[in-house]
């Protein structure tokens, strides 16, 4: 149902570098980007993610409550995802793990504050 999210930032170019080495782990590459904004997939018919600069001109900033999930096949995926993040400045939210029956996640803030979690289920 989701066909792409979009986050804010306020430095296109530093997201960029951020989300180019992240996402790579994930196999996806970038697949549009202009002045405002750069958005990466895997594939065209899968969700894609992007940053961009708010349209209305305003500052970007993150939302309290919303966050992204890229999901994993592995544990050991969402292991190296979470750690790359942090490795590449992210802030940690709650380290990869466990977090009930089958569910293993990672949370991370990228450079701009915008929360997302890393998980993969069984």
């Amino acid at each position: 149902m989701i066909g792409y999210v979009t986050l804010g930032s306020n430095d296109i170019p530093r997201a960029a570098a951020f989300y180019d080495e992240l996402l790579l782990l994930l196999g996806a590459g970038r697949f549009m980007e202009s002045e405002t904004m750069v958005a990466w997939a895997v594939s065209l018919d899968k969700p894609a993610i992007g940053v961009i600069k708010p349209f209305d001109g305003k500052p970007a900033s993150f939302g309290n409550g919303v966050m992204v999930a890229l999901v994993v096949s592995s544990r050991e995926q969402v292991d190296r995802v979470h750690r790359r993040a942090l490795e590449l400045g992210g802030t940690d939210e709650g380290p990869a793990g466990p977090r009930g029956d089958g569910f293993y996640a990672g949370y991370f803030r990228d450079l701009d504050g915008n929360k997302l979690n890393v998980f993969c289920v069984g």
